[in-house]
């Protein structure tokens, strides 16, 4: 065994533990090095015009990319788009893998690497359900041995097995980041988008409402209903309707989601001045997003050369499929628009000490 592959197997045994450490070095005293192996692909055999589907399972979840005549999509979705450039970039890093190191394991030190079933499993079939190659990706691989946060480090490399020689562990240089269950991972977070409001209406579960109105797109907004000596905050204004123009999709919600509080929403109803109305519903939050469904009405309406009016009909295909899923939108990107009504207003002077 040369002396770079003796440096990489003493920092694989350094990771393994003790244990796997007296394990390996007995069998590498009783046979030659396995340097042939260093370099050559990890799955020869899998061809990425063959690929019809793709199946990424753990103990507790599991995602499927199947790809149709116009795209990739998520099973589990109910048949959402999957973001093709990231199944096309995932699809080239597994067939790019070559084998950094590799060397006998047991089953404990399986399960310790999570290359065993505890681990990410990867299938690719073919479009009649043929398996084409299987991965199981288990921990990240680093070359220091340790970090202080190996969950949010980004890795060297990762362990993994193929089941043809599970009882052989190899180390890639890719992460391979993208072997995820989450369909947010999966995603184009490209959301629906309110742009120039016109008119902004909010009702809250409570029996809270306020509407905010203008006449013309540089017009004043209005607030009611007004109280006497009450007065509106114009930049309070402006933010909760210029934040419908921004929003994101966190993730799609799969169609079982309980508790999402859509039942009992707060409502937003949104009228441009390009002829669109929304209706939004804000659920419950989960985590950092809201649960949120809409739907939109009406046509476009402006110059057919006004490249933002181009734009605002290109999007509305997205905008079409989205309102068929619950979504979820982040909480940061509502706030403005779901503040009380009292943070519409000017503070008094005693408010504001």
């Amino acid at each position: 065994m040369n002396a770079r592959a003796v440096l990489v197997l003493v920092v694989l045994l350094a990771i393994l533990g003790g244990g796997a450490l007296i394990y390996l070095h007995q069998e590498n005293a009783e046979r030659p090095g396995n340097v042939a192996s260093l370099g050559k692909p990890l799955l020869p055999e899998l061809k990425a015009a063959d690929i019809a589907s793709i199946r990424i399972a753990q103990p507790n979840a599991t995602l499927t990319l199947q790809r149709r005549d116009d795209g990739w999509v998520i099973a589990e979705r109910r048949g959402f788009p999957a973001d093709v450039a990231k199944v096309r970039d995932f699809v080239i890093q597994v067939l790019e893998l070559k084998v950094g190191q590799s060397e006998p394991i047991g089953e404990k030190d399986r399960a310790r690497l999570n290359v065993d079933a505890s681990g990410t499993q990867v299938e690719f079939a073919s479009a009649d359900g043929k398996s084409l190659g299987k991965l199981t990706v288990g921990k990240k691989y680093f070359k220091s041995g340790e970090v202080e946060n190996p969950d949010k480090a980004r890795a060297d490399g990762r362990f993994v097995s193929v089941p043809a020689q599970a009882a052989t562990v190899y180390i890639v240089s890719d992460p391979l980041t993208q072997a995820s269950t989450k369909s947010a991972d999966w995603i184009d977070h490209t959301s629906f988008q309110v742009e120039k409001v016109k008119t902004l209406e909010v009702k809250k579960p409570d029996g809270e409402a306020w509407k905010l109105e203008r006449a013309g797109d540089n017009a004043d907004w209005k607030l009611t209903p007004m109280k006497p000596g009450e007065k509106l905050n114009t930049g309070n204004a402006n933010a909760a309707t210029y934040s419908l123009s921004l929003l994101e999709l966190a993730d799609v919600a799969p169609d079982d989601a309980k508790d999402t509080g859509l039942d009992n929403p707060t409502l937003i109803r949104a009228a441009t001045f390009d002829g669109l109305t929304y209706e939004i519903q804000v659920g419950k939050l989960q985590g950092d997003n809201y649960f949120v469904r809409f739907t939109s009405s009406g046509s476009v309406q402006g110059q057919d050369g006004d490249e933002r009016i181009k734009k605002l009909r290109e999007r509305q295909p997205r905008e079409k499929l989205l309102s068929g899923y619950v979504l979820m939108i982040p909480k940061s990107k509502l706030d403005d628009t779901l503040k009380p009504r009292n943070d519409l207003l000017e503070k008094k002077p005693d408010q504001k000490k």
